[in-house]
């Protein structure tokens, strides 16, 4: 009998600790239920969203020649730039900047060192489909201050058929009239032009934030710069 008892007493902890594990287990499940996977992903991560830029965005008052030569050096870092007029804002001169760039066909999946496609959808449907990209960046004098406006247009390649379709303009024809094939016959699809998918919006801001953050912000001592 004694035997019996101390079974029970010693059994009794064991017990007690196996429901509080499951009462815990139940409480975990019950709050991800509560708040979501994507919530507790986002929670866990802890990444901070970026900030949402107006376009046009608001520049300091700065020197006119510095204002261009950063907004150069950035935009040439998403596009080849084409033709370009520098921004006045001294000596009474006053007069708009504007950066028009080629034409560039977006950066793939397997081109992380390009720029002109944002991480993400814009990254992968530029894998998937041709798309081309192209950007004009204004740059207006406001007093002393300026305007920063960025448009980045994208447009989807328009072909007559698609990369491996099963129909050919050189399939054989039964309706009597004559066809000849040579050897330099190109059968590749031919591009009838560019349908506009609209405006960039993500592109744009990636262009924006980093032209405003080279204005606004110090530049940190590096290996060659002791102030």
């Amino acid at each position: 009998m004694m035997m019996n008892s101390t079974s029970h007493q010693t059994q009794q902890p064991f017990f007690n600790r196996r429901i509080a594990a499951l009462i815990g287990v139940a409480c975990v499940c019950l709050s991800v239920a509560s708040i979501g996977c994507g919530q507790l992903k986002y929670r866990l991560a802890g990444k901070q969203p970026e900030t949402f830029m107006p376009n046009p965005v608001q520049l300091p008052p700065a020197s006119d020649k510095f204002v261009w030569q950063q907004t150069v050096d950035a935009v040439d870092d998403y596009f080849r730039i084409a033709r370009e007029q520098p921004v006045q804002n001294t000596g009474g001169m006053v007069m708009d900047g504007r950066i028009e760039t080629g034409y560039l066909v977006g950066a793939t999946l397997l081109e992380p060192w390009r720029r002109d496609s944002t991480p993400g959808f814009e990254r992968l449907q530029s894998t998937l489909q041709s798309i081309r990209r192209k950007a004009t960046v204004i740059v207006r004098p406001q007093g002393a201050a300026y305007s920063l406006e960025v448009v980045v247009q994208k447009e989807l390649e328009d072909t007559d058929r698609t990369q491996y379709a099963t129909e050919t303009t050189a399939s054989r024809r039964h309706d009597g009239t004559m066809l000849r094939k040579g050897d330099d016959y190109d059968d590749s699809p031919q591009t009838l032009g560019w349908i506009p998918l609209g405006r960039d919006s993500s592109l744009e801001q990636a262009i924006m934030r980093d032209i405003f953050g080279r204005i606004t912000q110090r530049d940190t001592p590096g290996l060659f710069r002791s102030h």
